[in-house]
């Protein structure tokens, strides 16, 4: 019976043996190349000079060149002096440019104006004819240096027939009449020697002065000018796109830009400037002539071409079309012109532009958009920033006005669109979020990947299957499979945000396709192919947002994963609505200076209505959809902080904005689902609450220091808060924030002593409370002891005690004894935790005193009872003993030493203890690996010790 294998292993064993065939075949594939190249006969040897003709060769290795067989090393050529040749034809027309010039400008011997003119045309003659002469004999270079020679003659013929024939003509006008004879001459002479490179680029450059210096001439008005320079960029605009050669092209395209440029500009300033809509006409009308030859030369150009085309059609197209309505309203609303105008833009998709071109035309519109919401930007910051000025007087007199509140010079009335601007692009955005499938389905075909294609001038609209931009024509965003033929990746890719790639295609190339078309795969996909979706495994277009609950990241073709999914899309519109909708409320109320209590509550509601948008899309998840709610989160709090600010003016608007920002807050977290919102929310409420307890004590008429045991009212609730919610995460972050609320009060008591002694006191208590819980009991019993210790030796230094140990050693002694008891109990316990804080009581206070003693008792007695300690640690191996007592023995005996050693470094000279540091340094950079196992061995040993 013949064996079967199992189809994995089956399948394992057809891939290696397909791999096996690949190579072999291209070894046969190379060997076969190699060996056409060798029958071929050798191409001619071309002459030396400069030839570009031979520019774009295919280098050796590349896809146009003949392969070579394993091992081949290429012989060495010889390298033609070309660069120093090039090198010497450069030098040779410069010195004879330079001559000619001085010849035809100062005087030659006795030979006049005339005779000087008739012996350069002579030159200029033999110059032009002998390029024709050394082109026939293979000397290029030379025929380029002697181009450029005859270049620069023919326009000294120019200056000297000025001269001699012509010398009262006005200059601008025979400028351009010269510049265009000498346009077409050197148009006609480059065609004819096809071979040189210099004369088309030279005559494009010549034909941009005629027009320009002819209108100039004759006295024209700036409108003229301004058309002269946009007819001379539709001529470079042509050259470009049918000109011969490269050089030609790419100097018609800069002197295109430059002119239309020019000419744009010229129109921008003679609309924005107009008197009237009937002075803005004539501007526009150029305005929109320039557009109309952008957009006709975006038909043609390449990709990046037709874009930037498509952006300087949009653009122009705004200032014709807004600047008209914008000259008849005062200045102060022209924007809004220039907006609805923009804005109007987006109707090009309906059109059917080249699909660069539409996108660049969108850029434009957002372009747009972004420039009017720009001027937004001062008076929105005035609002949200201005009340910071109100926390140098808090609680000085409620303002009369909104604009008095923000304290700004800023000129309210020159901002009286801002908030018209806003809200038309919210309500823009927000319809976008509400309808998206509409607008998604329009931007589809231009969002689609681009199919290679002649100058990618393609129509976007075209529906032919395979098409650039046509949804579901094998494109990977559309859920379809890009294969041979459609423009897509060779080989077999699976693509699409919900699709599933088929049995074996991986996503990658099949073996042996070798990324080849397979036979019969003319651009069309096989019913079945590998790589294609099935029918129905796409989801739905890429702008329905994926597979549902899937991240917009989670795409399956590597385009789509570079591309945000529509649900990311349709987040980012409503999370834009949203910031712009609220900014337009806060913008308008300075603008109409609202009473300063209706600023202070629309801002207040507008914080309600944030939270309510926040709340509802609370844990939406990490795809697009959570943007919305994350963004109104964030525009809460800002709002919040603004209102809060805003507030500060009045005593009552104080308590009632932060109640009920306290209340919003506490409501959000109850009211939102686990995760960082509830936590942000419950945090804001208690940051409200400590607020709310430093008003009481403010309208108490309490001293900073007096009111500090008052707000450590917040930080108490946040400890039973944090009981009752044990591992909730919540819990974490509130107790957090009550930490920062009682430092806070640490700061307020730090003026007086005894109330410092006393706050440190109750924060011990608090964090006592706190280490009831096992969770925060590491953490939190350390810091209660720290925190009453150090009350302690506050109360103390307030009571002016001199000797401390009076009341530290009662405290010590009991300290140690249920220290040693709990040692004895449980001989795994820390010597930190059993002794620290006992030893801590008594020796920290003794030395802070005995730095300050004169007497010796003090520091002695001190001294030994650090070194009894010391020694009791090192004995039982008590890390707590051996670091406290080493400490404080060190730092008794450097107060005690530090007298004589100050004279002992004085009476030393002044070289010796940089020498003595210098020495220190070199024995321990000798015994840097000793002393680092040293280090290491102490660390170990202390590591060791309970």
């Amino acid at each position: 019976m013949e064996h079967m294998p199992p189809p994995a292993e089956e399948l394992a064993r057809l891939d290696r043996e397909l791999a096996e065939l690949d190579a072999r075949r291209a070894q046969l594939l190379t060997r076969r190349a190699w060996l056409l190249a060798a029958l071929r006969p050798p191409a001619p040897t071309a002459a030396p000079g400069w030839n570009p003709s031979a520019w774009g060769a295919p280098a050796a290795g590349s896809p146009g060149a003949p392969a070579q067989p394993w091992g081949y090393v290429p012989p060495k050529q010889p390298s033609a002096p070309r660069s120093a040749q090039n090198v010497l034809l450069t030098l040779g027309g410069l010195l004879l440019t330079i001559a000619a010039i001085a010849f035809t400008l100062v005087s030659w011997g006795s030979m006049g104006i005339g005779g000087r003119s008739a012996v350069l045309a002579l030159v200029t003659a033999g110059a032009l004819a002998a390029p024709a002469v050394l082109l026939r004999r293979g000397l290029t270079a030379t025929a380029e240096a002697l181009a450029a020679l005859a270049l620069v003659l023919t326009l000294l013929d120019a200056y000297a027939v000025h001269a001699v024939a012509a010398p009262d003509t006005d200059g601008l006008g025979f400028t351009a009449v010269v510049a265009g004879v000498l346009a077409a001459l050197w148009t006609a002479y480059g065609l004819a020697l096809g071979k040189l490179h210099l004369p088309l680029p030279a005559a494009v450059v010549l034909a941009q002065w005629p027009l320009l210096f002819g209108a100039w001439a004759a006295g024209a008005p700036a409108l003229v000018v301004g058309w002269a320079l946009l007819a001379t960029a539709v001529l470079d605009g042509a050259i470009a796109l049918w000109g011969k050669g490269t050089g030609t092209r790419v100097t018609a395209c800069v002197g295109g830009s430059v002119m239309a440029f020019s000419a744009l500009m010229v129109g921008l300033t003679l609309s924005v400037t107009a008197s009237g809509p009937l002075g803005a006409l004539a501007p526009g009308a150029l305005l929109l002539t320039g557009a109309a030859a952008a957009l006709a030369g975006a038909w043609r150009a390449p990709r990046g071409f037709a874009r930037a085309g498509g952006v300087v059609a949009g653009l122009a197209v705004v200032a014709a079309v807004g600047g008209v309505p914008a000259a008849a309203v005062p200045e102060d609303w022209g924007v809004l012109a220039y907006l609805s105008a923009g804005l109007a833009l987006t109707a090009v998709v309906r059109t059917g532009l080249p699909r660069n071109a539409v996108l660049g035309v969108l850029v434009a519109s957002a372009a747009v958009v972004a420039g009017a919401l720009a001027g937004a930007l001062p008076g929105l910051a005035a609002v949200l920033l201005g009340p910071v000025t109100l926390l140098s007087d808090v609680w000085a007199g409620s303002p009369e006005g909104f604009r008095a509140a923000l304290g700004s010079t800023l000129p309210w009335t020159g901002l009286a669109a801002a908030p018209v601007v806003l809200a038309v692009s919210a309500g823009l955005l927000g319809s976008a979020y509400r309808w998206w499938p509409s607008p998604a389905r329009i931007a589809a075909p231009l969002i689609a990947r681009e199919e290679p294609g002649p100058a990618g001038a393609a129509a976007y609209g075209a529906g032919s299957a395979g098409s650039a931009g046509a949804p579901g024509a094998g494109t990977p965003e559309a859920g379809g499979a890009a294969v041979p033929g459609t423009g897509g990746e060779p080989g077999a890719e699976t693509a699409g945000t919900g699709g599933t790639p088929a049995p074996g295609a991986s996503g990658a190339e099949a073996p042996g396709a070798s990324g080849a078309e397979a036979p019969g795969a003319s651009g069309a996909e096989a019913p079945g192919a590998p790589g294609a979706a099935a029918p129905g495994a796409s989801g739905g277009p890429w702008y329905a947002g994926g597979r549902a609950g899937a991240p917009w990241y989670a795409g399956g073709a590597p385009a789509a994963r570079r591309r945000p999914s529509g649900a990311a899309l349709r987040g980012a519109a409503g999370a834009g609505a949203a910031v712009l909708g609220w900014g337009a409320l806060l913008l308008a109320g300075a603008v109409l200076d609202v009473p300063y209590a209706v600023a202070v509550a629309g801002e207040t509601v507008l914080v309600a209505g944030l939270l309510a948008l926040a709340v509802r899309g609370a844990g939406s998840g990490r795809d697009g959809s959570a943007a919305v709610p994350v963004t109104a989160l964030v525009v809460a709090l800002a709002g919040a902080v603004s209102a809060g600010l805003l507030s500060l003016a009045s005593e009552g608007a104080s308590y009632a904005v932060f109640g009920a920002l306290t209340a919003l807050f506490a409501g959000a977290s109850v009211r939102a689902g686990a995760g960082v919102e509830r936590a942000v929310f419950a945090v804001a409420a208690t940051v409200g609450g400590t607020v709310l307890t430093g008003f009481a004590g403010r309208s108490l008429e309490l001293a900073p220091h007096e009111a500090a045991p008052l707000v450590l009212l917040v930080p108490a609730l946040t400890v039973l808060f944090g009981a009752r919610l044990r591992r909730n995460p919540v819990a974490l972050p509130v107790e957090l924030t009550g930490a920062l609320g009682a430092l806070v009060a640490v700061g307020l008591a730090v003026p007086d002593a005894p109330f410092l002694a006393l706050v440190l006191a109750l924060c011990g208590v608090l964090a006592a409370g706190a280490a009831v819980r096992p969770e925060r009991r590491p953490v939190a019993g350390y810091l209660a002891a720290a925190l009453f210790v150090l009350a302690t030796w506050v109360r103390l230094a307030a009571s002016e005690v001199s000797f401390p140990e009076a009341y530290t050693l009662p405290v010590t002694v009991p300290a140690l004894v249920v220290g040693f008891l709990r040692r004895r109990k449980d001989p795994e316990a820390s010597s930190w935790t059993a002794y620290g804080p006992g030893l801590a009581a008594t020796l920290l206070p003794s030395l802070a005193v005995a730095w300050t003693d004169p007497d010796w008792q003090r520091p002695l007695l001190l001294g030994v009872a650090a070194l009894a300690v010391t020694l009791l640690g090192a004995r039982h191996r008590l890390q707590a003993l051996l670091l406290l007592g080493g400490a404080v023995l060190a730092l008794d005996g450097l107060h005690e030493l530090a007298p004589y050693v100050v004279q002992v470094a004085g009476a030393l000279p002044r070289w010796l203890p940089p020498a003595l540091a210098g020495l220190l340094l070199l024995v321990v950079g000798a015994t840097y690996e000793q002393r680092l196992r040293d280090a290491r061995r102490l660390k170990d040993a202390l590591g060791r010790m309970r």
